[in-house]
């Protein structure tokens, strides 16, 4: 077993920035942009004093709202040379998310970019806390928002009331070497240093409090998963506002002095580009980010040769579209990952040389020094292999709690210090792990456990079903009944009795959806989860039914 690295996240760019200097560090090809480690690292370094400069403390509290932007990856380390707690904004969110996040985290500063999509940043921003049109640079003062001192612009033109992330640099003239060397030396590895948002499938989104020491070692044995060297170039189309980006992406990659090439927002053909243009080795993404590459229609025009592993991770991935990435897109050693936020956040990951069978059905096995568990969803008690229950992981990657939730970090780790991921699993006798659905999700329905996972997959076989979400309502003789939300591909016709003739014979009969409502789209959360407590809810009301007592 590895030991466990005792870097600070700062520490780590500088073990490489030594070790391996003139290395491409971050490139940003369509932008002429490229740094070495040395570079990198010495930018970091003025912008860390920047902040300093500025007046932000040790374990305060700095939010950003951006795109995989250049200036991202530089605040990643830049805080955390200085002991900032850098807070990751989803891409997508709106006002009153914003407000949420910037409030519930107390957030000194916010730096953001122009816009995103549909959204304005800046107006966005201005809704939220109105007194920026009359505030200097740098001395915020908002109602709503106590904690918010700066709004930082990542561009070339600030609008009224913003610094621009340009000038920040010039702040840390008022910082001695001597003192700036005091704060590096004043960090301890397990200090917070990330707090990132869960989605909020369940309710309001919750901080996540990571540590150096949680996401250096997490980032470094996912790196060791795909063999990556100083020699690798690791493509990143994810957002860095998700573990995906930041941990899987960035400390995986400088955890080993590989080459960071992310790309800004994700569009299939620049994923192509940056490959071909950078010689990429490797490549991370969503199954539908590689489905939408490998059927774009340029797709062939493009050289790929150089790709050798990388990561799908996020949902499921089909066995054809695996077969497809290994063959043509060249990726023979890509790896699955599986985890959460508060795990920082893989638990588990497929190697270079497993078989395609165990990639495409389950998610890998444990991460060098994390344990994992099933348990038995009644009684706690720990399952032998083959059986499912809810899978529990320990180690030095879980988090140090949700941010000023007590109660809801009880929930989740026990007195033995095992994180409950509310997944369920079934590992077989070699340790690999497969996802069989969510306990939160979990019908039970006249005393039996219904799981809606096994029902949607029967559901996905009727040729004219495009997507179905199965969840349980409230029912006065059996406590819950079993509801299925169907979007049908486009120019199919399928009524309720269709859908229950088909699983007629083939499902139990207590499985078979009481309820079915065909639907359009569903309710989302702004990183693409499907809320399905709000599908319960608009049920309830629609077919007015009544909440069962527990």
């Amino acid at each position: 077993m590895a030991d466990l690295l005792n870097y600070t996240v700062g520490g780590i760019l500088e073990q490489m920035a030594a070790r391996f200097p003139a290395n491409d560090a971050l490139v940003y090809p369509d932008r002429g942009l490229r740094y070495s480690y040395a570079e990198f690292n010495a930018l970091c370094d003025r912008v860390a004093r920047g902040l300093l400069g500025m007046g932000i403390k040790k374990g305060e509290h700095i939010a950003i709202w951006a795109t995989n932007v250049p200036e991202w990856v530089v605040l990643q380390f830049a805080s955390a040379k200085m002991g900032a707690v850098l807070v990751t904004v989803n891409t997508s969110y709106k006002a009153s998310e914003l407000e949420y996040v910037l409030k519930q985290s107390d957030s000194c500063a916010l730096f953001l970019v122009d816009k995103f999509k549909d959204t304005d940043y800046v107006e966005t921003l201005r809704g939220v806390v109105p007194e920026m049109d009359q505030a200097e640079a740098g001395s915020l003062q908002s109602a709503k928002l106590p904690f918010l001192r700066h709004a930082i612009y990542l561009g070339a033109e600030p609008p009224a009331g913003l610094l621009n992330f340009a000038e920040i640099e010039a702040f840390g003239a008022q910082i001695s070497d001597a003192d700036f060397a005091a704060i590096k030396q004043s960090l301890d590895i397990h200090d917070v240093i990330n707090m990132q948002y869960t989605s909020g499938t369940t309710g309001f989104p919750k901080g996540v409090m990571l540590t150096h020491y949680n996401i250096v070692n997490n980032g470094f044995n996912i790196g060791e998963c795909m063999l990556l060297t100083e020699k690798d170039r690791l493509c990143i189309p994810v957002p860095f506002f998700h573990c995906f980006g930041c941990v899987l992406g960035v400390l995986a990659a400088v955890t080993h002095g590989t080459t960071m090439v992310p790309v800004e927002v994700f569009i299939p053909e620049k994923v192509l580009q940056a490959v071909e243009t950078e010689r990429c080795t490797a490549l991370h993404g969503v199954p539908t980010m590689f489905i939408a590459e490998l059927d774009h229609p340029t797709f062939n025009h493009y050289d790929l040769s150089s790709l050798r592993t990388g990561i799908m991770a996020g949902s499921p991935c089909p066995i054809e579209v695996m077969k497809r990435v290994i063959r043509d897109m060249n990726c023979s050693e890509i790896t699955i990952a599986y985890g959460q936020t508060e795990a920082s956040p893989v638990i588990t990951q497929t190697r270079t040389d497993d078989p395609i069978e165990l990639r495409v059905s389950t998610v890998g096995r444990a991460l060098p020094n994390v344990e994992v568990k099933i348990i038995d969803i009644e009684t706690g008690a720990t399952l032998p292999p083959g059986k499912q229950g809810e899978l529990c992981t320990r180690g030095y990657h879980v988090m140090k709690g949700y941010y000023q939730m007590e109660e809801a970090t009880a929930k989740a780790i026990d007195a033995d210090n095992w994180l409950h991921t509310g997944d369920l699993a079934i590992m077989d006798e070699n340790g690999y792990c497969k996802i069989t659905g969510r306990i939160k999700n979990m019908i039970i329905r006249g005393g039996e456990n219904v799981y809606p996972r096994e029902i949607e997959e029967f559901l996905y076989t009727n040729p004219a079903i495009a997507d179905v979400q199965i969840y349980g309502v409230p029912d006065r003789k059996f406590g819950e009944q079993v509801m299925a939300a169907i979007k049908l591909k486009d120019g199919a016709t399928l009524s309720e009795e269709d859908v229950i003739s088909f699983c007629r014979g083939q499902i139990a009969n207590y499985k078979i959806p009481r309820y079915i409502k065909f639907v359009d789209e569903y309710p989302m959360t702004a990183s693409g989860k499907i809320q399905k407590f709000k599908l319960r809810e608009l049920a309830i009301s629609e077919l007015k039914l009544e909440e069962v007592e527990e």
